[in-house]
This record gives C-alpha cells, sequence and structure tokens, in this order.
C-alpha cells in the first residue's frame, strides 16, 4: 500500500493568509524631543478590527483589515521554518485619563505651549485631542521568523484517512523586527504617519490545524508575545521620539495551502 500524503511533511512549502484580534497590556509611553521629555503611564489601547470584510481578499485593499501573512518550509516531518507578517492595529484609547511625569517647554509660538509646564504624576484628560492622538494602524507590523512543530493528532479523532482530512497541532517560538507606520499628532505638531523600523519582538504561539484533501487547511492559533519600541517616529523632526514597550494576546484564523517541492 503507497503510504499517504498527509504521512511526511518533510520537503513540502506552505502559505497562509488570515485575521486576527488583538489585546494589549498597558504600556508607558515615554515622548522625547528638544523642548520636551515626559512619560504617560500605564495608557490603554485597543485594536482595530474590521470584521469578516471583502477587503481581506481585495488586492487593493489588503492591508486595510488586521492581517497574517505567512510562508513555510518543512525541514523534517515534524518542524518547520517560516517568515510572516503579523499586520496588527494598536490604538491609544482616546477617552482615558493617565498620570504624566516630565517636562514640557515648547516656544510659545507653538500650538502645544498650553501644556508647557513640570508634571509629577499629574493627571492628563486625552480626550482633549490636541494634546496627544497615538497609534500604529498601518500597522504594528511585525516581520518575524518562526519554528513550529506540527503533530498528527488525528488518532485521537479516529480518522483513518488523513488524506481527506488530518487534525495537527501546532506549537512554535517567534521573532522578529517591528516595522511600525505611527500616525501622531503630538503637542499641536502636524500629523505624522509614516513606516520606521521601531523595534523587536518575540512571540509564542499554539494553534489547531486542520488539512483537507492534502493541499488545503485552516489553523486557529492564540500568539503571545513581547514587543519593545524604543525608537518611533512622532513628527517631521528626527529628533522627535517615543519609546514604550508591551505585551500582546493575538487570536489567528488563516487558510493556506501545502505542497510537495
Amino acid at each position: 500500500m503507497n503510504p499517504k500524503y498527509t504521512e511526511h511533511n518533510k520537503g513540502k512549502l506552505f502559505f497562509s493568509w488570515g485575521g486576527n484580534r488583538e489585546t494589549y497590556s498597558k504600556s508607558d509611553v515615554t515622548f522625547r524631543g528638544k523642548d520636551y521629555n515626559f512619560t504617560i503611564d500605564n495608557i490603554t489601547a485597543h485594536d482595530k478590527p474590521k470584521g469578516w470584510h471583502i477587503d481581506y481578499i481585495n488586492p487593493v485593499k489588503m492591508t486595510i483589515p488586521q492581517t497574517n501573512f505567512r510562508l513555510g518550509y518543512f525541514v523534517n516531518d515534524h518542524y518547520s521554518i517560516t517568515i510572516g507578517v503579523d499586520h496588527m492595529k494598536y490604538v491609544m484609547t482616546q477617552n482615558q485619563t493617565a498620570n504624566v511625569t516630565g517636562t514640557i517647554n515648547l516656544p510659545l509660538i507653538y500650538n502645544g505651549s498650553d501644556y508647557n509646564g513640570i508634571y509629577t504624576n499629574t493627571p492628563v484628560d486625552f480626550s482633549d485631542e490636541t494634546f496627544l492622538t497615538y497609534e500604529h494602524t498601518d500597522g504594528l507590523n511585525y516581520i518575524n521568523t518562526e519554528i513550529s512543530r506540527f503533530d498528527d493528532i488525528s488518532p485521537l479523532f479516529k480518522i483513518a484517512n488523513t488524506d481527506k482530512i488530518q487534525v495537527n497541532l501546532t506549537e512554535g517560538f517567534g521573532f522578529g523586527v517591528l516595522y511600525p507606520k505611527t500616525n501622531t499628532k503630538l503637542l499641536g505638531n502636524e500629523r505624522h504617519d509614516d513606516f520606521h523600523v521601531s523595534g523587536y519582538g518575540t512571540s509564542l504561539k499554539t494553534g489547531l490545524n486542520i488539512t483537507l484533501y492534502k493541499y488545503f487547511y485552516v489553523q486557529a492559533e492564540i500568539k503571545g508575545g513581547y514587543i519593545n519600541m524604543q525608537d518611533i517616529r512622532t513628527t517631521i523632526s528626527n529628533e522627535d521620539k517615543a519609546a514604550q514597550d508591551f505585551f500582546f494576546l493575538q487570536r489567528i484564523i488563516a487558510f493556506g495551502g501545502i505542497f510537495k517541492i
């Protein structure tokens, strides 16, 4: 009897495309410039979901939703190496009050000079958007490499013919760089929105993979990780930077194909 196609993974190439939702931990964000240096404590942030939408498969608008792309190769039957982009979105919650510590000393001709002063755990209401709007919405791009393990657990479900349907458990570790497009309006400056390599990230994941008719699959994952960005662009001036680090939890559903090469 010929072995089933799904009995061995070594040498197979696979790719996937899907969507995600995120949850973020609170984060201290430090803003530095020529005339200011202050930290906002424990800001809250959320994602910006699109929902089930045609934009996920519209080539012109594929970067609008929160998406995940992955390309990988099985080096043996159980382990794969992949590269991918987790296109997340991070939006500072505007309707919040947070404590600010530091100094702002802008020239009086600047609009933001209204906020000049020394702050010591001073509560600030950020529903006033002239102080700050801050988001990574095109997006919080985590460009990463993952090493993952796959295990066929079809026997647990009494599946005999895995070439029709196969159930796999997967776990993995990832690391990479953050290449956000940060949309910021800070202290009356004009809006700044540009791509910039800002830091690094690491992540762990676990998921369930269901492969159908050998070549197609759907995969659900939970991915948690840590992001550290110490070089975030905030205005047109190279002197103006922000820094923050936080944890994230990502829920992913992806669709893909797997082929022997």
